[in-house]
């Protein structure tokens, strides 16, 4: 069982959403009864290859614990049993418990499971400090990138806005810039928070501020090849639009961060900004990988925007890989123009839950107060063109 976990009053041990993550994360693994609705556990659930997770709706499970159900739980380790917010997980996990199996239940249930934020700095040949932050939750991944006195953030979450904050200060820096790749589908953006909560400058992709952006607060736009400094360091904007019309990478030094251009796992999907255009589009990213990515050394490191369930972290749990290593175990990359367009849009996953509202949202077209885009954008990314790895 994980760490230090308190008793609640029916004598049910409960665990935190922090201490769930680190049993997961240290290789200890988890066998969770998600107790939430079929069609909720298909959306989202927690995975990774130490997980075991079994889905067996609440309502069934009134009346006490079903043969069927008894016969599928581990008597030789603890079962965690969540819900959407920790409290029918509770009760049921009494139920487990009379029946002598050792169990506890997640604090605030999935709920609770999003509010998790990592934070794990880089280990790059850079003259600044290069910081990845993961949300267990939904394979978001932010960076902080941080010299002489100055940072910038790219991609960040606005449910997170506080993070980037004290980050940059316990580093000894002021944000100076905070950065979109471009318009997100996945969760509601952190830049326009930020700027009104520090001195950071608001940036855009010139093409994502095309598709209609209307922000109350000023902004920056940039363009294909222009640079920002941020302390001893500069970070050039490279346009590869395909996911997007207006997907843009940064570059500092050897580190690439692609956004939703490319990922360790997989490439990106190009059919949310235009369902209807999606082939035209995989056309367009097969051009800004051919021409903006791949003639990049093999030592760049790709810094993507998301991770799926399908992608392997690094020993230190961060995501990311060298280019050279992707054009070897990705087949996707090495394909022609055709074969790759029929490729990406012959499967691809679901789209994001609510993605029509968060891009609204992400544009200014919307407003929404912190808990309603906080629930907006609960459950997984999808921004990737396949649920599996297509790494070999």
């Amino acid at each position: 069982m994980a760490g230090t976990q308190s008793e609640t009053e029916n004598s049910v041990e409960s665990i935190t959403p922090d201490q769930l993550n680190a049993q997961i994360s240290d290789g200890d693994g988890a066998f969770i009864l998600d107790v939430r609705s079929a069609d909720n556990f298909d959306e989202w659930h927690i995975g990774g290859p130490n997980v075991e997770s079994l889905n067996y709706p609440y309502f069934e499970l009134l009346d006490g614990i079903p043969d069927d159900l008894l016969a599928q739980l581990p008597e030789n380790r603890t079962i965690t049993v969540l819900c959407a917010k920790g409290g029918s997980s509770e009760m049921i996990a009494e139920s487990i418990q009379e029946e002598g199996f050792d169990v506890n239940h997640l604090e605030r249930g999935m709920k609770g499971w999003a509010r998790i934020y990592e934070y794990d700095e880089l280990d790059v040949d850079v003259a600044a400090t290069v910081a990845q932050y993961r949300r267990p939750s939904s394979g978001c991944l932010a960076y902080l990138v941080a010299s002489d006195g100055e940072a910038a953030v790219i991609d960040p979450l606005r449910a997170f806005t506080d993070e980037y904050v004290q980050d940059a200060r316990a580093l000894g820096t002021d944000l100076t810039y905070a950065l979109d790749t471009h318009v997100h589908a996945d969760h509601i953006s952190g830049i326009r928070t930020l700027s009104e909560q520090t001195d950071a400058t608001a940036v855009l992709p010139a093409p994502a501020v095309a598709r209609g952006v209307e922000y109350d607060v000023p902004f920056e736009q940039v363009a294909d090849g222009d640079m920002l400094s941020v302390g001893n360091v500069d970070i050039e904007v490279i346009h590869t639009p395909g996911h997007t019309s207006g997907m843009t990478a940064y570059k500092v030094g050897d580190v690439l961060f692609t956004g939703d251009g490319l990922f360790t796992e997989s490439v990106a999907r190009p059919d949310l900004e235009d369902p209807e255009a999606a082939t035209d589009a995989a056309r367009t990213l097969y051009t800004s990988l051919t021409e903006k990515v791949l003639p990049l050394p093999d030592e760049t490191v790709v810094a993507p925007a998301h991770f799926s369930d399908a992608a392997t972290p690094n020993d230190d749990a961060t995501y990311t890989a060298e280019l050279g290593t992707l054009t070897e175990t990705m087949d996707a990359l090495a394909m022609d123009e055709d074969e790759f367009i029929e490729f990406i849009v012959a499967d691809m996953p679901p789209r994001p839950a609510n993605y029509e509202e968060i891009i609204a949202t992400n544009l200014g077209l919307e407003s929404l107060d912190d808990e309603k885009a906080f629930e907006l954008e609960l459950g997984p990314n999808n921004c990737a063109a396949s649920n599996g790895a297509l790494t070999n």
